[in-house]
């Protein structure tokens, strides 16, 4: 087990996507083949977690989404503007590579997340993420998640929670 300090920069083609596993690989797939086309074609965002130089130890990506009103638990969207969708970050994809897991890097990631979203020039109400099992579902109702109603894998965090930094 590594304990690397890591250092938090936007990807690019100087990181080493090649050793990176998750043991998703579906995960890992996007990594390596698909996250380089979305960032140019504006669609995504990818941020990396370095550790060694140029090792990607764990990653993360934001985009522009939006949430309908009527999908929010009725106790939240009573408080927003009756417009029907609410915008939002989405968080699409968080992966640590196995070598760097059980360090709190998950938590670092979305914690760096979180800021970059409350921090963005754009408003957006809240960060939302589609969890892919019940284990990230609960990873993040641990960090303060709320679950949308119809949806039990999807969860948000309103911005407006987070400090600013």
């Amino acid at each position: 087990m590594s304990h690397a300090p890591f250092l938090l920069a936007p990807l690019d083609a100087a990181h080493d996507r090649a050793t990176f596993n998750s043991g998703s690989g579906p995960l890992n797939r996007y990594l390596r083949e698909q996250v380089t086309q979305d960032v140019r074609r504006r669609v995504a965002t990818c941020f990396v977690a370095l550790a060694d130089g140029q090792r990607i130890a764990g990653y993360y990506t934001l985009a522009s989404a939006s949430l309908l009103l009527g999908d929010l638990p009725s106790s939240v969207g009573k408080k927003l503007p009756r417009y029907p969708t609410v915008p939002t970050v989405r968080m699409g994809r968080l992966a640590v590579d196995e070598a760097f897991k059980g360090q709190g890097l998950g938590a670092a990631l979305l914690a760096d997340a979180l800021g970059h979203a409350a921090r963005a020039e754009i408003a957006a109400y809240a960060l939302m993420v589609d969890a892919k099992d019940e284990v990230a579902a609960a990873f993040y109702l641990h960090h303060g998640f709320i679950v949308l109603p119809d949806s039990p894998h999807t969860l948000f965090l309103p911005l407006a929670t987070i400090p600013i930094k």
